[in-house]
């Protein structure tokens, strides 16, 4: 499902440099190169203004934080995403209310969404890069757009994000790594503060909105490499698309890959076929690595049981039994395709034949 030693010879000799280059300086936290970071990843992703953090879980931790959300209030997530949507909000003491998703994507349905007097925000993840639209809400809602990167045009529907730069995103890094993006200064102020002890000035420790500050930075070396995976960040969307491209065409009818508009990153190529695991335990016996992204909906997890509002999610029960993702990553080489493909055809044929 991804090559990061290869991913990393296509860029080596420039990451290597700036990494070095971060080494001789003996800047490692904050700085030049993690300034030019923020800027250039903010405009990746469409906002004004981007603070560097060290995980994307914590970029939405903060983002919550930077937007008043306090114990006790309830934010809307989607019943299919990454646990740590729902762990982020937990984590400041607020309540995660899952929500159920459309019957043809994985995203929020916005004719279904539970708002009610007690809701303070909606997240909107954008998964898999498709954007997640939205209509004007009552409340604020913050983007989760860890796996957008490069969407064109940027996949947001409020004015604040967070992203992740875990290894294996399309846009990734060396290790941990994620950033709160805004549009409004005060937004990114709050973030930057909160992120650095609270501090608002040196040596001043204050709360924010509430809230104490922690540690948790983007170093140097992860911007310095960041900055080298930028370059070759168009080549890796348009070799991604092609890849999609050839599953597209060559895929049987059963197995339908999840709809993309204009501009999808690709950043997964989800398909959703009745015969999930036959079709994976094919692939594997292949040695051909798949993925569910993801397996059970958030209101299954045992963590969100008891003392979180939980309604009925059917489309996500039906995507989470259906759902397979196909290798995609940009190292690929065409006779890797092939072999996806021929497998998934043989093995279809096989369980026709049956």
């Amino acid at each position: 499902m991804a090559d990061l030693a290869a991913r990393h010879a296509r860029v080596a000799d420039d990451v290597e440099r700036r990494v070095l280059a971060v080494l001789r300086s003996g800047r490692y936290i904050g700085g030049p190169v993690v300034t030019e970071a923020e800027r250039r990843l903010a405009t990746l992703f469409g906002y004004a203004h981007g603070v560097g953090v060290n995980s994307g879980t914590d970029a939405l931790i903060y983002a919550l934080m930077a937007m008043g959300i306090q114990p006790g209030d309830e934010v809307i997530v989607p019943a299919v995403t990454f646990f740590a949507t729902a762990e982020a909000v937990g984590r400041i003491g607020a309540i995660p209310v899952v929500a159920d998703v459309r019957d043809d994507l994985p995203l929020l349905d916005p004719g279904t969404l539970p708002l009610t007097a007690r809701t303070r925000a909606v997240i909107a993840v954008h998964l898999f890069g498709e954007p997640c639209p939205l209509p004007a809400l009552p409340v604020p809602v913050l983007d989760d757009v860890a796996q957008a990167a490069g969407a064109s045009p940027p996949a947001r529907t409020g004015s604040v994000g967070a992203a992740s730069f875990y290894p294996t995103k399309t846009l990734g890094a060396a290790g941990d790594g994620g950033i709160v993006l805004a549009d409004d200064p005060a937004i990114a102020d709050a973030a930057r503060k909160l992120a650095s002890h609270g501090m608002p000035a040196p040596y001043v420790h204050d709360r924010v909105n509430g809230h104490f500050g922690a540690n948790s930075r983007l170093d140097a070396m992860q911007a310095a490499v960041l900055l080298g995976h930028l370059a070759d960040l168009d080549a890796r969307l348009a070799r991604r698309r092609a890849i999609a491209a050839a599953y597209d065409a060559g895929l049987p009818e059963d197995v339908r890959p999840l709809p993309r508009g204009p501009g999808h990153p690709v950043h997964h190529y989800v398909v959703r076929t009745p015969g999930r695991d036959a079709l994976a335990a094919a692939l594997a016996a292949a040695e051909i690595e798949t993925a569910v992204y993801y397996r059970r909906p958030l209101s299954s997890e045992p963590a969100l049981a008891g003392g979180h509002p939980a309604g009925a999610v059917p489309n996500a029960v039906r995507y989470c039994a259906e759902a397979l993702a196909l290798p995609v990553h940009e190292c690929l080489t065409d006779g890797d395709v092939d072999r996806v493909l021929d497998t998934i055809r043989r093995a279809h044929s096989r369980t026709r034949a049956e």
